[in-house]
């Protein structure tokens, strides 16, 4: 089992954990029972010791990927001369919000022609390849006891035993269907209660075509839209609101290199970002939920990183140790294999500006914040205001030192003017002299020191010659006119020295610019989106349109994107990733009603 590319995966998902579906019908990563658990299958990992659960045609085939139409349920397609064969995978969802039993992946196989043999390979490996289990093979399936889980595989056809795993071949007759079922459970007699796979794929079909019914975009990429939209809402965590950056860890953001990140958390930037996006949607449960999640997170702590961490678990626990697995190689030797996020203790000033402009928009399009909120939302204004000029690791999360990072400075005059609108607008109690006074401040000091008048542009930090692609966020935020001539200017810097055929790196390299690590990245994609919205708001039109049908050259076939895009068009890093998808969602909204 070979490595494949990044971009040959598709994803199904519950709305508590995913699986990572390649292209020839292998599961090479999924995690039960929730996004952060331990993995089950993890060989994009580890090739060897990862675990997989593998269902294909034994003929030599070319394959397909595509989603039923508006949903996340997910076939893969074998086409040969002996036949056609299709593997339908997806996570069942209770109707109407009902509690589950257990988490399960359904995989059902059929032949559309001809009659088919088929293999079928599992070999879970618990706790990423740490946990050694148990296998019993039984009539009806096979069971997987590890220390603290259980698993089984439920099949219509025989299972043999192979080492930890168990395997099977089988022939499909045309139009024959076979349902299998991999579930997650505490008794070894999960295996008994049987799953009604057809009645499950109509009850998932139904709520997620139901669910995206409810979205009012109606504009030129509706269909790059909707699967941008059905990406973010399989990140999204139903029991607490909480909302993951990527359901991933450890995929490199540069092959056989060291930056390699557990994602599987909830960033207060990409959640809040993620909110707008659902809002400009019109999916307001979705932004709701988050804000109860929300509230028992701000809390008043003198502490460096102020009310807020700027990551937490999906259940809102803030202790995410950064552990390294040097037992895995790593997605193609790229090591070290990582869980958990030592980020989680930075300082990251800007996550207060992009959350409170999404609670004022939440105020403005869904329903008034409540008063407890408020309180809490005006500690944080308050510890902003006393804070704002302290040096951080920025929107990048350097680990090196801490810096005057202009986006940083950028995002704290966000948060004092949203706070501002959302107290002027209701009415509310708040300190506004001060408050108003600080803003003005912000804003003088990033116009003075933030921009450099040898190269003409806002700079990555104070001081700094380097250009940073966050500060293309400025005319979006509305900190500045898109049409300032210093906005303008850095708009042609930035395409001169970050763009690379339409493609954005994240900032400059050797102009005292990095961030502690060694080696190199591919181009960011959100940044790229970013281009497309500062160059239309800018009116050039054009210039913005081209860069952005480009850019949907560039992701898979399945309309998926990864963080980053490589030298030769490849996936790199966490996939698929939020922060990516949401920038599209934007991007083409703007772009939409601009050119009309």
């Amino acid at each position: 089992m070979p490595y494949k590319p990044i971009e040959s995966y598709g994803v199904i998902g519950d709305l508590h954990s995913v699986a990572l579906v390649s292209n020839d019908g292998s599961i090479d990563w999924c995690c039960l029972p929730h996004f952060d658990s331990p993995s089950v299958f993890a060989s994009i990992l580890d090739e060897r010791k990862g675990g997989f659960f593998r269902i294909a045609t034994r003929h030599e085939s070319s394959r397909r990927q595509l989603y039923q139409p508006d949903t996340n349920i997910l076939i893969t397609r074998f086409l040969s001369h002996e036949g056609v064969g299709e593997v339908i995978d997806f996570m069942p969802i209770a109707p109407n919000g009902a509690p589950k039993e257990h988490h399960e992946i359904l995989r059902i196989v059929q032949s559309v022609r001809g009659t088919l043999p088929c293999r079928l390979d599992c070999r879970p490996a618990y706790d990423y390849a740490r946990s050694e289990h148990r296998v019993f093979v039984r009539k009806g399936g096979a069971v997987f006891e590890c220390p603290g889980a259980t698993f089984a595989l439920q099949s219509p056809v025989p299972l043999r035993r192979n080492g930890s795993g168990v395997y099977a071949r089988f022939t499909l007759e045309p139009g024959q269907r076979m349902v299998f079922a991999f579930r997650q459970g505490r008794r070894r007699n999960i295996l008994e209660k049987r799953t009604d796979g057809e009645e499950a794929l109509r009850q998932t079909t139904r709520f997620w075509r139901m669910w995206l019914s409810k979205g009012r975009y109606e504009g030129r990429w509706r269909e790059m839209v909707e699967r941008s939209a059905l990406a973010l809402k399989l990140l999204t965590f139903e029991p607490t609101g909480a909302i993951v950056a990527a359901p991933t860890s450890s995929l490199p953001e540069e092959i056989g290199g060291v930056r390699n990140w557990d994602y599987r958390y909830t960033w207060i930037r990409d959640a809040a970002f993620t909110i707008y996006a659902f809002l400009r949607l019109g999916y307001q449960d979705e932004a709701a939920n988050f804000m109860h999640w929300l509230e028992t997170r701000v809390q008043e702590k003198e502490a460096l990183t102020g009310p807020l961490q700027i990551m937490y678990r999906i259940d809102g626990t803030p202790e995410i140790p950064e552990v390294e697995l040097p037992h895995l190689e790593g997605y193609r030797g790229s090591g070290p294999v990582r869980i958990g996020n030592a980020a989680a203790e930075q300082l990251q000033l800007d996550i207060y500006g992009e959350l409170i402009d999404s609670v004022y928009l939440y105020d403005k399009w869904v329903t008034p914040v409540s008063y407890d909120l408020w309180i809490r939302i005006r500690r944080m204004l308050r510890w902003v205001a006393r804070h704002w000029e302290s040096p951080d690791e920025g929107i990048w999360e350097v680990r090196s030192a801490r810096r005057q990072f202009v986006y940083s400075k950028m995002q704290c005059w966000v948060a004092l003017d949203r706070g501002l609108r959302l107290a002027f607008k209701r009415g509310l109690p708040n300190n506004r002299e001060w408050l108003r006074s600080t803003r003005d401040r912000i804003y003088e000091s990033v116009m003075k020191n933030g921009w450099n008048p040898r190269r003409k542009t806002f700079v990555q930090y104070y001081g700094a010659d380097a250009l940073d692609a966050s500060n293309l966020l400025m005319p979006l935020v509305r900190f500045i006119s898109p049409s300032d001539p210093r906005m303008l200017a850095t708009l042609d810097r930035t395409m001169e020295d970050l763009v690379s055929d339409s493609l954005v790196y994240r900032y400059e390299i050797g102009r005292g610019a990095g961030d502690g690590l060694s080696g190199s990245e591919g181009t960011f994609s959100v940044c790229t989106f970013w281009l497309v919205e500062a160059l239309a708001r800018a009116g050039r039109i054009d210039d913005a349109r081209l860069i952005f049908e480009k850019m949907l050259t560039y992701a898979n076939p399945l309309g998926l994107y990864a963080e980053q895009i490589g030298p030769s068009g490849q996936a790199l890093g966490n996939f698929p990733q939020a922060f990516t998808h949401l920038g599209l969602i934007s991007a083409a909204f703007s772009l939409n009603r601009l050119l009309r």
